[in-house]
């Protein structure tokens, strides 16, 4: 899924911008998997293996506010929720931006 696909363009002063981007909370479900980062993990390889789609990463990113949020790397040992309802998610993500 393209993240930016749905997202408006405005123009200012001749440029084309985008409009600004909402992301959905997301919910914690019982269905949720939980892992413990090891060197090198990152958001979008983890949502490449548990979506088949890295560019969910900010999916992962979001669930896990507590960890850093301007990189993609996840520090060694952390414990990452990998939330399962991703349709949902996407679907209100859409419904935000539309």
């Amino acid at each position: 899924m393209d993240r930016y696909q749905n997202i408006g363009v405005i123009k200012v002063n001749n440029k084309s911008i985008f409009k600004t981007i909402r992301f959905p909370d997301i919910i914690l479900d019982e269905n949720d998997i939980y892992v413990t980062s090891v060197i090198g993990d990152r958001y979008d390889l983890l949502a490449d293996d548990y979506y088949q789609d890295n560019t969910l990463y900010w999916i992962i990113s979001k669930a896990n506010s507590h960890l850093p949020q301007n990189s993609l790397l996840i520090p060694e040992g952390e414990q990452v929720r990998i939330p399962a309802n991703v349709a949902d998610i996407i679907n209100k993500y859409k419904a935000l931006n539309a």
